[in-house]
């Protein structure tokens, strides 16, 4: 008798669905951005490449037809005249002395709201105000409601207690334009600064505090340091608006008594002098340092989200 074997059975063949592509999958996460990408390229870098082309061009709009190419030579002029030398300067002077004192009284602020007493809400909402103020509204009630000679709240003060009455903007005017930028880019400072007060190690505070710090050494070797970060984002995202700020010399002094910077002095050559290509070779200059500053800003940023990232 002989036993018989059966062969097993097969396994079932199942058909898989394909498996989309790496590269398919990354256009299909992508794809919702391309509008944004689209729109912010017609928007931003197309009118950009339009300003660098005409940057080499002698181009009067009031004479168009006697364009011509020349090279780098508006960017010659742009840093060899003394007039736009002098706006150059000037917004190196504004930028700086505006992002420096506004670092300090932010700095100021900063340490004292990050105290508990009755009423910070309210004193907090009230100190962030002057920075959601319309940049322009905000000059017109410098140069309006304080800085007027004859009804200004400043020289109503002086008068009150028997003072002179200066002309703000005529004796300083630089100064004049300085302070409203300071008043409205504290409260950005502050509230950076105040950020970082806020992310200190309190365990770390108490144990200096245990072992006898006084509130100067906790300040200059703990809280100092920690805040370097902050203070650098800061500084440079104060800069990143400072170097481009227009509204504030505009409205103030309209350009005048050596206040012109060099955004100003762009809108000069433009819509005052029309020429075109000299405005677009300042232009770009105003361009290429920000994205100077900004790289430097976002290398802060990246180093913050790191230091979070390594606390987590």
């Amino acid at each position: 008798m002989t036993a018989t074997t059966t062969a097993p059975l097969a396994a079932p063949t199942v058909r898989t669905a394909p498996q989309p592509s790496n590269r398919l999958r990354a256009w299909a996460t992508r794809a919702p951005l391309l509008p944004a990408l689209v729109f912010m390229i017609v928007v931003t870098q197309l009118p950009f490449v339009a300003t660098v082309v005409i940057s080499f061009f002698d181009w009067n709009s009031l004479y168009p037809k006697a364009r011509h190419f020349t090279g780098v030579d508006n960017y010659q002029e742009v840093l060899t005249d003394a007039d736009l030398r002098h706006s150059v300067w000037t917004t190196v002077l504004l930028t700086v002395t505006v992002v420096l004192v506004s670092l300090v009284l932010g700095l100021v602020l900063a340490l004292l709201l990050d105290r508990r007493f009755r009423g910070r809400g309210v004193v907090r909402t009230l100190l962030i105000a002057p920075f959601l103020v319309v940049p322009v509204a905000a000059a017109l009630l410098w140069k309006h409601v304080l800085y007027n000679p004859e009804y200004g709240l400043f020289n109503g003060l002086l008068h009150y207690v028997g003072g002179p009455q200066p002309d703000w903007i005529s004796n300083t005017p630089l100064l004049a334009v300085e302070a409203s930028l300071v008043w409205q880019w504290t409260p950005f400072m502050m509230l950076i600064l105040l950020a970082g007060l806020q992310s200190r190690d309190q365990q770390q505070l108490e144990a200096a505090r245990v072992d006898g710090a006084s509130d100067w050494q906790i300040f200059r070797y703990l809280t100092l340091p920690h805040l370097r970060r902050y203070l650098e984002l800061g500084a440079l995202l104060g800069s990143i608006y400072i170097v481009q700020n227009f509204d504030a010399v505009f409205t103030i002094t309209s350009g005048g008594l050596g206040t012109a910077n060099l955004p100003y002095t762009v809108y000069q050559s433009f819509y005052q002098a029309h020429e075109n290509g000299l405005a677009s070779a300042a232009g770009v200059l105003v361009v290429i340092g920000s994205i100077i500053i900004a790289t430097f800003a976002l290398r802060v940023v990246s180093s913050l989200f790191r230091e979070e990232a390594g606390r987590a």
